[in-house]
């Protein structure tokens, strides 16, 4: 058993090394990233209908003969430019004539921090230069959930969609749980696919605690604090009940505020029923009202190209191969560090 113990020391020290290079690191990679000029992206737009001309065209030539597809295609393109000459003409004589409706489709993958954030809030603020409440936003959302300021921004972002009066729409393809479905709760429309996961409407938070392995070792730790509940629960110090309570209510509260927020824009959603931490399919998410129906964004995409105009929307930051390289240090050791600190959560949890 000593051995053991001795085991255990030495991988609480190794573990305590690890995590404070990997601080020093992220630290590092912060400020670098804090070096760089704000404002150095540019928008990039690319005409989904255009993608899907070509996706048409290329399996057409692959089945049919060549010379009719170049027919085809020529007769369609000359009846498209018949039918733009036409609305250009009809807006010239009459301003007020009605439009070919747009839909701006962005992309947002989340990870723990919710670190896409920095490109949806350029690309929202671009859309709303020019959008429409005769447009439409569709958000492709993919996220397992993570961090709760960082997913609360996020949600926020969306917000400025349905403010300023234009629809939102949100497809989740995969997974929108916890912060994910806070972001997807947002939306005018939810369209799931039928096995995406979406829901897990609760907040988490794990904390190893070795304080009793340091104590065998006759090490102690010092937390020393200003303000009764500036630090509840700790990693290296002795935990108590006080403590833990208080965290827990921290929890609770967190969890109220998430209710809150979902029951504003999906007011008819029982939350009784579906805040309990449980995540569900989006067949079974239907018929509790988390989603409001099922699809692809592929169909529904492909389907809104016949009568409506689809631009892909994609901030992108103008990087340098170091600062690409600090960026993904920055991110991995912020992640690792978490993990080893707090599972999942960290101070005020995860959601």
């Amino acid at each position: 058993m000593e051995h053991l113990y001795e085991f255990l020391g030495f991988l609480a020290r190794a573990a305590t090394v690890v995590v404070a290079i990997l601080v020093i690191m992220s630290s590092m990679a912060a400020l670098a990233m804090k070096r760089q000029q704000q404002g150095t992206g540019h928008i990039e737009i690319r005409k989904l209908n255009e993608h899907f001309q070509d996706l048409k065209y290329g399996l057409q030539e692959a089945l049919i003969p060549a010379s009719l597809v170049r027919k085809t295609r020529k007769q369609e393109e000359k009846t498209r430019r018949a039918a733009d000459k036409a609305a250009a003409k009809s807006l010239r004589s009459a301003p007020e004539a009605p439009r070919r409706s747009r839909v701006f489709v962005l992309d947002f993958n989340g990870d723990i921090q919710a670190s896409a954030v920095k490109e949806l809030r350029e690309e929202i603020t671009a859309v709303l230069t020019t959008a429409t409440p005769e447009d439409e936003v569709m958000v492709r959302l993919e996220s397992p959930g993570g961090l709760v300021h960082g997913y609360g921004l996020a949600a926020s972002q969306l917000a400025r969609v349905r403010d300023q009066g234009v629809p939102l729409t949100v497809c989740v393809d995969k997974v929108a749980a916890s912060g994910g479905y806070l972001m997807a709760a947002v939306a005018n429309r939810i369209v799931s696919a039928p096995f995406a996961v979406l829901g897990s409407i609760g907040v988490v938070a794990q904390i190893p605690n070795v304080h009793r392995l340091l104590k065998r070792h006759d090490v102690d730790v010092e937390v020393l604090t200003a303000g009764k509940y500036k630090r509840t629960l700790t990693v290296f110090g002795e935990n108590t009940a006080e403590a833990r309570e208080k965290f827990v209510e921290e929890l609770e509260e967190v969890h109220k505020l998430f209710q809150s927020f979902v029951g504003v824009y999906r007011p008819r959603l029982a939350l009784d029923t579906v805040a309990t931490g449980e995540a569900w399919h989006g067949q079974r998410a239907l018929e509790l009202g988390l989603v409001d129906e099922l699809g692809t964004s592929d169909a529904l995409l492909v389907a809104r190209s016949e009568n409506a105009d689809l631009f892909e929307v994609r901030w992108v930051e103008h990087r340098r191969p170091i600062d690409r390289l600090l960026e993904q240090i920055e991110s991995r050791a912020v992640a690792v560090v978490q993990r080893v600190l707090t599972g999942f959560g960290q101070g005020r949890g995860s959601a």
